[in-house]
């Protein structure tokens, strides 16, 4: 399995995912602000990776803040990693994790190194659930996915987009580890093509068939029979069981129930959002124009061409067939299942 991000003696050690399959490279980011940045320019991406990623930004920043002022400090750092991308809920739980804990330790007199010992230990603790919590998904997801079928993934929820095994990925995983032998669809998922680079790249690390689609393929395969069933990751998950993803998926979720194909999301608790009531009030971000205007700085597109570029959108839980989570598996009405698992 690829090595997504680590702590090190040297800094928060991390695969740049903007230069696979080309390179296989890792970036050291020695500071807060590194950190911040590789999450920003998607060095780092993908909900639970970005939860990891900004643990050890806090940690990483506390080692270096003075003991004078060290409170405002670290309220400027978890500031400068939750203002990196609004829409992945993991960043902001993981924040408040840390801080959580730093409030903590200052209200009961912890001396200054404890601290930072604690929170580097806490940021580890992120990471190892994090890599704890896909594998009981993936297991709890197996059972679903037909044997020998065919499944259909899009953008990148594998290793890569966390601590290491994957959600969507994961779950895929576990059933290829359980004997069964299903192969994968990836849809290379304009315009970062986070499926094309990364999603194959990292199955077939794994040995595990997988077909590459345009996105705008994914309707005909399905009405052509040769999709089983769909899974996904998720950014964020509102209350009533909507679901964030790459932008993209709402379309192959509708394409999906006009198929009669089930449409899987497999997302950690973390990843949901109960004080959202649905996903109409998740915020999308919109990335830059140029990502669409060009692919690896070539232009495609004339000069001056008007573009929206939101990098996500919202699938309406009426589409979603089922919710794996590392506690089990939900489904309608998600008001009540999902609750019930986030109270476990």
């Amino acid at each position: 399995m690829v090595n997504t991000i680590e702590w090190t003696d040297a800094g928060v050690v991390m695969i740049d995912q903007t230069k696979l399959p080309g390179e296989e490279t890792y970036v050291t980011c020695r500071t807060y602000n590194e950190v911040a940045d590789a999450i920003r320019t998607m060095v780092i991406r993908g909900a639970p990776a970005i939860g990891c990623a900004a643990a050890m930004g806090v940690a990483l920043g506390v080692q270096k803040a003075s003991d004078e002022n060290i409170d405002a400090q670290v309220d400027d750092i978890c500031d400068t990693l939750a203002a990196t991308r609004p829409t992945a809920v993991n960043l902001f739980w993981a924040i408040e994790r840390m801080r959580t804990l730093f409030g903590k330790l200052r209200r009961e007199g912890a001396a200054a190194a404890a601290i930072r010992q604690r929170l580097i230990d806490e940021a580890q603790e992120v990471l190892r659930d994090d890599i704890a919590s896909n594998k009981a998904m993936g297991r709890n997801g197996a059972a679903l996915l037909p044997a020998g079928g065919t499944v259909m993934t899009h953008c990148n929820a594998g290793a890569l987009a966390t601590g290491g095994y994957g959600t969507a990925l994961g779950v895929i995983r576990a059933a290829v580890e359980s004997g069964n032998r299903v192969a994968v669809m990836a849809n290379e998922t304009r315009p970062f093509m986070q499926g094309a680079r990364l999603t194959v790249w990292e199955l077939q690390q794994d040995d595990i068939p997988v077909t590459l689609l345009t996105d705008n393929m994914a309707g005909y395969v399905m009405r052509c029979g040769e999709v089983n069933a769909v899974v996904v990751g998720a950014d964020r998950i509102a209350a009533n069981g909507d679901v964030a993803n790459k932008i993209g998926t709402y379309s192959i979720a509708v394409l999906a129930k006009e198929n009669a194909i089930p449409f899987y999301v497999a997302a950690p608790l973390s990843t949901l959002d109960m004080n959202l009531e649905s996903g109409d009030r998740i915020p999308i971000e919109e990335r830059s124009p140029d990502e669409v205007t060009e692919i690896r700085g070539r232009r495609i597109a004339p000069a001056k061409t008007q573009v929206r570029n939101p990098a996500f959108d919202i699938t309406p839980s009426e589409y979603v067939s089922a919710i794996i989570t590392e506690r089990g598996v939900a489904r309608a009405p998600y008001v009540k299942t999902l609750r019930a698992l986030a109270a476990r």
